[in-house]
């Protein structure tokens, strides 16, 4: 595999490459050229540090977990799915932000599992601000319109923690069925 970063010029040519654990390391280090050219470097890597960098989103610094997420968000990677919605109820608002984008990044991929997840987590504010987020985003760039209007509304009602999780059972089988 050949992975061409035009900014450092670093190649990798085997993703078993030595230098990945420490660019993993990198990614929760203070030096933020160095966080982000690691970054850049595992994003070119791909799907082989995507098990890694799912790790990383346990990380007890918000930083490290954020360019996990980053990094997560830029490979797009179906495997990594279930770890950004799970993100989603970080403790660190850009580290949710993050964690959103990859999930809208994920499109399809990523939505299967935010609904299934909002079946469970509707009482956490912070998940389904995340989850209102992507909803919103993938219905402005007009996908899955249908399917997520009636969701989104939910998240506006009186008692939105009873509302989401039927919208969301609703919105999860529709887009099963599409399959």
């Amino acid at each position: 595999m050949f992975a061409h970063n035009t900014r450092s010029k670093v190649v990798i040519e085997d993703p078993r490459d030595a230098r990945i654990p420490s660019l993993l390391c990198s990614l929760a280090g203070g030096d933020p050229v160095a966080r982000e050219k690691a970054r850049e470097t595992l994003v070119a890597v791909g799907r082989p540090v995507v098990p890694a960098l799912i790790q990383l989103l346990s990380n007890r610094r918000p930083l490290a977990r954020w360019e996990a997420a980053k990094a997560l968000c830029g490979i797009a990677d179906p495997l990594a799915a279930t770890a950004l919605v799970n993100a989603l109820d970080d403790t660190d608002d850009d580290v949710r932000w993050v964690a959103a984008e990859g999930v809208i990044a994920l499109g399809r991929e990523g939505l299967q599992p935010l609904l299934a997840a909002l079946l469970e987590r509707a009482q956490s504010s912070w998940f389904c601000e995340g989850a209102h987020h992507v909803c919103y985003t993938l219905v402005t760039k007009r996908q899955f319109g249908p399917i997520l209007r009636p969701l989104l509304a939910a998240f506006d009602q009186f008692e939105p923690q009873v509302a989401i999780p039927l919208a969301a059972y609703t919105a999860l089988w529709k887009l099963r069925k599409l399959s």
